[in-house]
């Protein structure tokens, strides 16, 4: 620890720690801009700088580290005249039409001027620029917004491992984006929008969608579906100042209905279809495995309850939820696709369902249904149009939300969703069991499979199924467990004392370390989660902004309590599920199911 003085107070503080982590920790407001607690450093606005004593110019906070016997000051006239000539001349080159932009009442530029309490700026002069990028399904980059604050280099370089936008050019010229003035649409991006959650203004923001899906609920032609993920349920309410982590499953059925949607569907029903299909999966790769070395016989083959012919034993399978992670492994590592899961994400298998099965149901033609997906993810924007996500010439879904464009419209049509009383999602496509909510967050996936997984196995529980001691819950960037299966039933028999290692990761950057290890042929697992996210899909592109670290955690939280607050809580029990399979799909893995819950997948260059 060092001994230093900020504002006359004394203060301890780690050695290696800065000036403005130190101010925190003392509760002394240093007003920052590009500085974000996860991202680290950046030190490009020096909106932060200080005065220390000795030191010839004004420091910046958030990268000098401090020094025993240091003498901070950080609102003397000098500092507080520097932040202001720094924040003006930002705005001399940022447009002023604020009441127009999607950012408005929500820009971090905005709260800083009211911070430094800055009512004009001086300069006026040219503007460096004012391309607009609309080249892709899910991001517009605005340049004319851009501050150069950095942020979304730092977290698509550093946090993501992608590093698509970068500084370009120099001096009043410098921009923000793709090198060689390209365009994100043609660029290797994931379209994770883990750029948009950080932009400070409107710069970075998901390509908007509620007006067509406005003009869907305007058509009286139009039957309107919607369905939503599980991440949204857990952090919607924060459009409407409620704490993180309130779970509103309830009031967002309400608040749906009351948008003029004819069905609110759950995604969670086919995030229960997707275990049984991808668990399917899994185990009748392990049974070619055995068929491949001997170890399992025709005849004890066509014992078990696995689809015919049986998959290519290739290992690890790796999950195929995120839409993120499959644009990632299709740019940077197109020659393992073939350990990519076959499963579309769970939306796009229940819209695939709502306009087939359900549609014939209900007498309505495929071509009259509106089919809109609440997402926390902007990268689903884009999945939706890849061409394989359609069946019989019809689109699965037709639009996309993020949980922050779904609050805009609740705000906008006048909803007061505090006081919506609570209401259920509409079956047969809204029951789901507690395992299906565990998609929200990270190893949600892995323990949601395996709990069905290990109990057609053996016929038991699986040994761990709580937040508190499942291996592969929680936040860090790489979880590993290994369930050995014991007593298995008699047709699983040949599994007897196999240990099967699975691992979860959430971020590109953990990713990339997984796939290094299948590139090496050092993999030891059998089974792989990836989010694109950090933090999974409680933090997607789409969710509701904060810089608060503690948001991931109550988010995570919430997902877990709405698990154990489940009567049912293991996706194969699901009685509509099971019901649907008798009725229409047959069994997992079958004809139906793979016409219309699988999927292919393209190999894309990384330049």
């Amino acid at each position: 620890m060092v001994q230093l003085t900020i504002n006359q107070q004394p203060c301890t503080a780690e050695e290696g720690s800065t000036i403005l982590e130190a101010a925190s920790a003392h509760h002394i407001l240093i007003p920052t801009l590009c500085y974000r607690k996860e991202l680290g450093p950046v030190g490009s606005c020096r909106i932060c700088s200080v005065e220390v004593d000795g030191a010839k110019s004004l420091m910046a906070a958030c990268v000098t580290p401090v020094a025993d016997g240091m003498v901070v000051h950080t609102n003397t006239p000098r500092v507080r005249r520097a932040r202001k000539v720094l924040y003006e001349l930002i705005l001399s080159d940022h447009p002023t039409d604020c009441l127009h932009c999607g950012r408005s009442n929500n820009c971090e530029l905005q709260q800083l001027g009211e911070v430094l309490q800055v009512k004009t700026s001086r300069f006026e002069g040219a503007r460096s620029k004012a391309e607009v990028d609309r080249s892709n399904p899910s991001i517009v980059r605005d340049a004319s917004k851009c501050i150069l604050c950095r942020r979304c280099v730092v977290m698509c370089g550093e946090v993501q491992g992608i590093g698509v936008v970068q500084p370009q050019r120099r001096g009043f010229l410098t921009g923000i984006g793709p090198g060689g003035d390209g365009l994100l649409g043609t660029e290797a991006c994931t379209y994770c929008g883990q750029c948009t959650t950080v932009c400070p203004t409107d710069a970075l923001h998901e390509r908007e969608s509620a007006d067509p899906v406005w003009q869907a609920l305007a058509d009286p032609s139009k039957v309107t579906v919607v369905q939503t993920a599980p991440a949204v349920r857990a952090a919607l309410g924060e459009a409407f100042g409620l704490p993180p982590g309130t779970l509103v499953t309830g009031q967002m059925v309400s608040a749906l209905r009351a948008l003029g949607f004819d069905y609110v569907f759950d995604t969670d029903f086919a995030a229960d279809l997707t275990v049984l299909e991808e668990g399917t999966e899994l185990l009748a790769r392990i049974a070619a495995l055995f068929m491949e070395r001997g170890a399992l016989s025709s005849a004890e083959r066509d014992a078990l309850p696995l689809p015919d012919p049986l998959p290519l034993p290739v290992f690890p399978m790796i999950t195929s939820c995120s839409p993120g992670w499959i644009k990632y492994i299709e740019h940077y590592y197109p020659e393992y696709l073939s350990h990519l899961s076959t499963c579309k994400s769970p939306h796009m298998m229940l819209g695939a369902l709502a306009k087939s099965w359900f549609a014939d149901k209900q007498g309505i033609l495929p071509s009259d249904m509106h089919v809109t997906s609440v997402m926390p993810c902007t990268a689903k924007k884009y999945e939706i149009t890849r061409p394989e996500m359609q069946n019989d010439g019809e689109w699965n879904v037709d639009e996309v939300l993020t949980t922050r464009e779904l609050g805009k419209m609740l705000l906008e049509s006048g909803i007061c969703f505090e006081s919506l009383t609570e209401s259920r999602f509409d079956d047969p496509l809204g029951l789901s069991t507690g395992a299906a909510d565990l998609f929200g967050a990270s190893g949600g996936v892995m323990e949601a499979a395996l709990r069905t997984v290990y109990e057609i196995i053996t016929g038991r529980e699986l040994p761990f199924s709580g937040l508190h001691s499942n291996p592969v819950a929680g936040l860090a960037k790489i979880k590993k467990a290994a369930i050995r299966i014991e007593r298995p039933k008699a047709e699983w028999s040949f599994l007897d004392g196999v240990e099967l290692r699975v691992a979860v990761t959430n971020g590109l950057a953990g990713a990339a370390e997984l796939m290094e290890e299948v590139v090496r042929g050092e993999s030891p697992y059998h089974f792989i989660e990836v989010m694109g996210c950090p933090g999974g899909c409680i933090t997607g592109g789409g969710q509701p902004r904060s810089a608060d670290p503690d948001v991931r955690r109550l988010r995570m939280e919430a997902i877990y309590r709405e698990d154990e607050g489940k009567p049912i809580r293991k996706s194969h029990e699901n009685p509509s599920l099971k019901a649907l399979y008798d009725v229409y799909l047959g069994a997992p893995g079958g004809h139906i199911s793979h016409t219309l819950l699988h999927t292919s997948y393209t190999a894309r260059k990384r330049y």
